[in-house]
């Protein structure tokens, strides 16, 4: 005869486990990887180079409240760096009140299935020219890269989303910088803003102010605004290790914008800064936020 108390004992037991396991089904698993709410990862194919790539998405907290509104599209090279950096700056520079306007952020990341450096190395250089640093890892498909941004990115993004195609953003840094300058003299409408910190104009002999000189020859006007930064310790002092050593990237900006400005352009707008005490890889966050607010102010 079975003991009616160990029955329900039995049957307790039972329904105490089965609402533990539903209950650790609905618990996040511990340990698992942290995700940023409220962003989006699209995959887009480049069906040129056969390669696909992955576009990284946030949009502004006041999207959904508005069905309306169309709001304009900033698109970081280096997303896997940039994306969640940006983010995160531009959310805190408005918590004491709106100091830039809202904007949709589309981060663009390298190849799928390839390292990120070598991506880079190919997509955000314009000729197969590299340094000699790098070995023999592939350059100079900047321009098939931009095709690709052209043709595939942006009708993306402003199919799917409430964006303003005239008020695109550019944002690159380094190698992306590079990049975001090869666009400005080949399709400078592609982008209303520039943000470009610390620009490689070293690559290949300083090649892009022969790209400069060969736009100028040609066109009255660079309807673009530029906001450009660099670090301090980007110049080159012999001795001192805190500064380059190879490249003076702020030598070579200083020539640069002084090539811009003599050439007149009624429709461009530019502004830069150099940022002290910082080098190559510190400046990102200062300099960004500094291009952020001059590019996208908030409306009053």
């Amino acid at each position: 005869m079975i003991c009616v108390a160990a029955l329900l004992a039995a049957i307790l037991a039972g329904c105490t486990n089965a609402a533990d396991a539903e209950a650790a089904q609905e618990r996040p698993a511990e340990g698992r990887p942290y995700e940023l709410a409220g962003t989006q990862v699209w995959t887009v194919p480049d069906p040129a180079s056969g390669r696909s790539y992955q576009v990284f998405v946030s949009l502004p907290a006041g999207y959904e409240a508005d069905a309306a509104r169309r709001y304009p599209v900033m698109y970081v090279a280096d997303a896997d760096y940039g994306f969640p950096l940006i983010r995160s700056i531009a959310r805190r520079v408005n918590l004491e009140g709106p100091a830039v306007e809202d904007f949709i952020l589309v981060g663009l990341s390298y190849a799928v299935g390839e390292d990120g450096a070598d991506s880079r190395r190919r997509d955000y250089t314009p000729t197969p020219n590299g340094p000699r640093s790098a070995g023999n890892a592939l350059h100079g498909a900047g321009a098939a890269y931009q095709t690709y941004i052209r043709t595939q990115v942006l009708p993306f993004v402003e199919q799917r989303f409430r964006s303003d195609p005239a008020r695109r953003v550019f944002m690159g840094h380094s190698y992306g910088a590079l990049l975001g300058t090869q666009i400005l003299f080949t399709e400078p409408t592609l982008f209303h803003d520039y943000i470009l910190g610390s620009p490689s104009l070293w690559y290949d002999r300083r090649h892009m102010l022969d790209v400069e000189a060969a736009y100028a020859r040609n066109h009255r006007d660079l309807p673009a605004n530029l906001f450009f930064y660099v670090g301090a310790l980007e110049a080159i002092r012999p001795g001192d290790r805190r500064y380059n050593q190879e490249v003076d990237l702020v030598a070579d900006l200083a020539t640069f914008e002084q090539r811009l400005r003599a050439r007149n352009y009624p429709g461009l707008r530019m502004a830069s800064v150099v940022l002290p005490d910082e080098n190559h890889l510190t400046v990102f966050p200062s300099g960004f936020t500094r291009g952020l607010v001059h590019v996208l102010p908030a409306r009053r």
